[in-house]
């Protein structure tokens, strides 16, 4: 297993060149595998084939949601070595089990949807970036004291677009914000007018089978303005 810090970036250094990746695209597309994904006899992965429709976007940050079942870290592996110009996180990290499979895969980093001073400190220790899902201003300034320069706000869609200005009150100076959980492609562009550095969409993203038009429209405006 690569831990050490001589064999992967630290703690800090990986922090900043994720942030920076999101400043240049300030989406992360948040994907779930199903049964049939984690079946390897399986013919066609349909997370297979929703990831290569967002490649074709040019979406360049995609979380999977960690799973204890069979199957996940080999579906996990297949897409890490097919898509490799996208950025390839896992999502929903909760338990040390999780942080050590997405640790052996060798993925650029996870997220959990809470602040877990215990699993932040293991995933130090293993000298991969976790990112801390905070809810309340004591959450986000344990996440700041231990070192975060990357947050994740969750649920946002709760909290709402003015929680961010909020937060600044009591603690002043923010890290890194990524809004998650509730979102739509129609809210990137207020949430990050109104000061949020990324945006984490999910469930919502995709119905019947089609994404949403906004999160196109979306793409094709950052492209004209880059």
């Amino acid at each position: 297993m690569q831990s050490t810090s001589e064999q992967r970036p630290t703690f800090l250094d990986q922090q900043k060149t994720l942030i920076s990746s999101l400043q240049a695209q300030p989406v992360l597309i948040v994907l779930h595998a199903s049964q049939e994904d984690l079946e390897p006899s399986f013919p066609d992965r349909p997370l297979i084939k929703t990831i290569e429709k967002l490649d074709e976007l040019g979406i360049k940050h995609i979380e999977i949601a960690w799973s204890p079942l069979p199957g996940w870290k080999t579906l996990i592996k297949e897409v890490k070595e097919k898509f490799k110009g996208i950025s390839l996180g896992a999502a929903s990290v909760t338990k040390p089990e999780g942080l050590d499979s997405v640790v052996e895969i060798g993925l650029n980093y996870s997220m959990t949807p809470f602040w877990d001073s215990a699993l932040q400190s293991q995933a130090k220790d293993l000298n991969h970036l976790l990112v801390p899902g905070v809810f309340t201003p004591t959450e986000a300034k344990q996440a700041i004291d231990f070192g975060c320069q990357l947050i994740k706000l969750f649920p946002a869609s709760i909290l709402g677009i003015n929680y961010l200005q909020q937060l600044k009150a009591p603690i002043g100076s923010l890290p890194f914000v990524i809004a998650a959980g509730g979102l739509i492609a129609s809210d990137l562009k207020p949430w990050l007018a109104s000061g949020y550095g990324a945006l984490a969409l999910g469930r919502k993203l995709i119905k019947d089978g089609h994404f949403d038009p906004d999160l196109k429209a979306w793409l094709m405006a950052e492209a004209i303005k880059g």
